[in-house]
């Protein structure tokens, strides 16, 4: 595709450093500098220097700034990036500048990717603390479900930016997901301003954005990402940025890697040991796409009417730089490729409705996770 540029650039000398900064879009008003990372808000023709931005922590993204994609035919580049920290992990958000002087956002978590644009409400929202998760809610006319209400904090910020709330103090973000059965928009509900702001969002790829000037590879500098385990003392390596919870290769003990490797590490140790079919590390090609085996956890189901019948299965957590995480399962019916939806399906007496298809309750039962192996990009415990 054709080099994206921007109509208009505004450009000054960093009052930090001296060197250039440069502003694409009129709606941007601040920025961070590439050069001494100091935070500067603009006012008309003119800069000031906030303070000094966190430094960026280096992940496993392909996205970086300057690269460039297409939606609905409408050429973009990412300019700007923000961090987030919250209670399961940490999140990025990517600026979209549109040729045409739009804007939206790319939200970034565990691999997978929303784009969204800024929208009006409509109405008065309520306060954040009103959203339950899980809870149905209604905003002008249509019926979302209350996918997350989490506290969240800046922790770094990159580029050119359309705001920037202040660094380290906590707001809550509300994330509505569409409940009409049909489609997988995302509502998301920023409540780090008076009022609110709103985007409205759906699940992309980043073949489907057409996306160019990517990073030659997913990697990521893994020095300060190996410890020694906390109940045999043998090494443990760490290879994705997203990981919550590992095994120990030496002695098989569960992890707790939630708190980062600065803090105390909790460990359980695992004595039920399993071997999987697949190794960790296998690669191997699905849905026309190469997956690595990142993980391996064998659980077991309890019927609710006889706790002493139960039936255990496998899941692998499968790992694609472009698409994220997936889920291999080999159970007693079969294998089964998973992969986690964006939408919430409509509820329907007796199941749910999905895309124009009716899922009907089959079975119900208690499981539990009795021995893991490999990396999480959530917080797994066994048991």
């Amino acid at each position: 595709m054709a080099e994206t540029s921007p109509q208009r650039a505004y450009r000054a000398a960093c009052p930090g450093c001296g060197a250039p900064v440069e502003f694409r879009s009129a709606q941007s008003t601040h920025a961070v500098c590439g050069y001494c990372q100091s935070t500067v808000v603009r006012h008309g023709e003119v800069l000031q220097r906030l303070g000094k931005m966190a430094e960026l922590f280096d992940d496993h993204s392909l996205l970086q700034l300057g690269a460039a994609g297409r939606f609905e035919d409408r050429p973009f580049m990412l300019v700007g990036r923000l961090q987030y920290r919250y209670g399961q992990g940490t999140w990025t958000e990517w600026w979209a500048l549109f040729d045409d002087g739009a804007t939206a956002s790319l939200s970034e978590d565990n691999g997978a990717y929303v784009l969204s644009f800024p929208r009006e409400p409509g109405q008065p929202l309520p306060e954040a603390a009103q959203f339950r998760p899980g809870a149905s809610v209604t905003i002008d006319g249509q019926r979302w479900a209350v996918a997350s209400n989490e506290s969240v904090a800046l922790i770094a910020a990159q580029g050119e930016l359309p705001h920037l709330p202040p660094l380290g103090q906590s707001f809550a973000v509300v994330e509505l997901r569409s409940q009409s059965g049909s489609d997988e928009r995302v509502l998301s509900l920023d409540y780090g301003s008076t009022p609110p702001s709103v985007s409205l969002g759906q699940p992309v790829t980043l073949d489907a954005l057409a996306m160019t000037g990517l990073k030659a590879e997913s990697a990521r500098e893994e020095k300060g990402r190996q410890f020694a385990c906390p109940h045999c003392g043998a090494p443990v390596q760490v290879q994705l940025e997203a990981t919550r919870s590992i095994t120990c290769g030496a002695c098989n003990s569960l992890i707790d890697l939630s708190g980062g490797l600065g803090g105390e590490l909790a460990h359980a140790v695992q004595d039920e040991p399993v071997r999987p079919l697949i190794a960790l590390g296998s690669v191997g090609q699905l849905q026309g796409a190469p997956w690595q085996v990142v993980g391996f956890q064998h659980r077991v189901g309890t019927e609710p009417d006889d706790p002493d019948e139960q039936f255990g299965w496998d899941e692998y957590l499968l790992y694609n730089a472009r698409q994220g995480f997936a889920f291999l399962v080999d159970a007693e019916d079969g294998w089964s490729w998973v992969r986690p939806i964006t939408g919430a399906p409509e509820p329907r007496g007796g199941g749910v409705r999905w895309r124009g298809e009716l899922y009907r309750e089959t079975e119900r039962y208690a499981s539990r996770t009795t021995y893991v192996l490999g990396e999480f990009y959530w917080k797994l415990a066994s048991g």
